[in-house]
C-alpha cells in the first residue's frame, strides 16, 4: 500500500515536472510575446527606368519605412572606384538599413549629420512622419515639396529611431549590377528579403538619360570608366553595361534558381505598371505582403492618370503616365533607335521588348506589339 502511495506520488511529480517544463515558459513568453520580423524589400533596377515612382508605392504605405538610393552615399564618397568594387560596400549598407542600424552612416557622412542631409529624405514617408516628424500623420500621403519644407530640422538619429517601429522595411537602389552579390543577404536569417526587379523599354531609358545627362555624370564613369562614358559611344557603352546587368540578374533570379530565391524574386516591367498600375501595384504589394487599401488604390490612380508631362527630371507628381512612358517614340531620332537596339538587344529579347524595324514601325507600333511578351 505504501509503495503505491510512492509510485502515485511520483508519477505527480514526474507530471508536475513535465507540464513545468514545457508549459510555464510558453506563459511566460505570452507576457514577452516578440512582434513578428520585418520583411525587408529591395527594388532593384537602374535610373530613369520609373524607380522613384515605384519607391513611392511602397513608401506612402503607412506600414513601411522606406529610403531612396542609401548607396548614393557610397558612391559619392568612393567615386574614385568601379560599380564592381564598390558592390560589398554597397551591399553592406543595405543590410544595415534593412536591420535598422544607421551607424553604417558615419562613415560616408559628416560627424554633425542631420535627417536632412540623407541622399532624398523627403521622399520617405516615414521620414516625414512620427517619429521622424511630428508635422504630418503615419496614415497621411506625403509629397516630397510639402516634407522638405516642413520636416528637415530634426536630428538624423530619428531616422534609426523610426525604422525600428515599421513591420516593412523598403529600400529602392539602382547600384547593383549582379544578383549574385546579394546572395548573401537573402540567406542571412536576419533578413527576410524580397526583391523587386523593374526594367523600362532601354530606347526609353536611355531617350530620359539624355534629358539628364549631367547629373548622372559621375554615376555613368562608377559604371564603365570614365574614358568609356567619353564621347559619342559614351551613353551608349553606359545602355550596354545596364542592359547586360539585368539579363544577368534575371537570369539568376528566374532560371535555375538557388532554393534560398523561390517566391523571393519578382520581375515587373515599368511599362505594364503604367498601363494598369492599380493591377501591377496589387501584385508588388501581395508579394511583399502588404494590404493595398482604398486610400492608396486611390493615391496610385491618380497620380498615373494625371495631365503633367514628366517634364521635370527626378519629380515624381501627378503625370500622364502611359503617355509619358511613350514619349521616346516621337522624340528619340531612329539612328539612335538603331543603336540603343543593337547594344540592348539581348536584354530586349529576355525581358519582352519588340525591336522597331524602321521609323514608320516606331511612331506607329501599338504598346501591345512594342511589349512581346507579358512579364508576370
Amino acid at each position: 500500500m505504501v509503495k503505491s502511495r510512492r509510485v502515485q506520488v511520483l508519477l505527480i511529480l514526474v507530471v508536475l515536472s513535465f507540464l513545468l517544463i514545457h508549459f510555464l515558459p510558453c506563459s511566460n513568453n505570452a507576457h514577452m510575446e516578440e512582434k513578428p520580423s520585418p520583411v525587408h524589400i529591395l527594388i532593384l533596377s537602374s535610373w530613369r527606368s520609373g524607380s522613384s515612382f515605384t519607391g513611392q508605392i511602397f513608401s506612402q504605405h503607412p506600414s513601411v519605412f522606406y529610403l531612396m538610393e542609401p548607396a548614393w552615399h557610397v558612391w559619392v564618397k568612393m567615386y574614385q572606384n568601379s560599380a564592381k568594387v564598390l558592390h560589398m560596400a554597397v551591399r553592406d549598407l543595405v543590410r544595415s538599413v534593412f536591420l535598422c542600424d544607421m551607424s553604417v552612416f558615419d562613415a560616408y557622412m559628416s560627424s554633425q549629420k542631420k535627417k536632412s542631409d540623407l541622399f532624398q529624405w523627403e521622399t520617405s514617408r516615414a521620414l516625414c512622419s512620427p517619429p521622424a516628424c511630428d508635422s504630418f500623420s503615419r496614415s497621411d500621403i506625403i509629397t516630397a515639396g510639402n516634407c522638405k519644407t516642413i520636416c528637415g530640422k530634426y536630428p538624423f538619429s530619428k531616422v534609426e529611431e523610426a525604422c525600428k517601429t515599421y513591420s516593412h522595411v523598403a529600400i529602392k537602389e539602382v547600384r547593383f549590377f549582379d544578383l549574385k552579390v546579394l546572395y548573401p543577404l537573402l540567406t542571412d536569417p536576419s533578413l527576410n528579403l524580397k526583391i523587386i526587379h523593374l526594367v523600362r523599354d532601354p530606347r526609353a531609358v536611355f531617350r530620359s538619360r539624355e534629358n539628364t545627362m549631367a547629373d548622372l555624370k559621375r554615376d555613368s564613369n562608377i559604371v564603365v570608366g570614365s574614358q568609356k562614358a567619353k564621347g559619342e559611344m559614351g551613353p551608349y557603352n553606359t545602355m550596354q553595361a545596364i542592359c547586360k546587368s539585368h539579363v544577368e540578374i534575371y537570369k539568376a533570379g528566374s532560371q535555375a534558381v538557388p532554393s534560398f530565391l523561390k517566391d523571393r524574386y519578382l520581375l515587373v516591367r515599368y511599362e505594364d505598371i503604367v498601363r494598369d498600375p492599380l493591377a501591377r501595384a496589387a501584385q508588388m504589394y501581395r508579394f511583399a505582403e502588404l494590404p493595398f487599401t482604398p486610400e492608396l488604390q486611390k493615391w496610385v490612380h491618380n497620380i498615373t492618370h494625371g495631365k503633367g508631362h514628366g517634364a521635370q527630371a527626378f519629380d515624381i507628381g501627378s503625370r500622364d503616365a502611359l503617355r509619358v512612358s511613350q514619349a521616346w517614340r516621337k522624340t528619340l531620332p531612329f539612328q539612335k533607335i538603331e543603336k540603343v537596339q543593337k547594344v540592348c538587344k539581348d536584354a530586349m529579347d529576355l525581358l519582352g521588348y519588340r525591336l522597331v524595324q524602321s521609323e514608320e514601325e516606331q511612331k506607329n507600333m501599338s504598346l501591345d506589339l512594342l511589349l512581346a511578351q507579358n512579364s508576370s
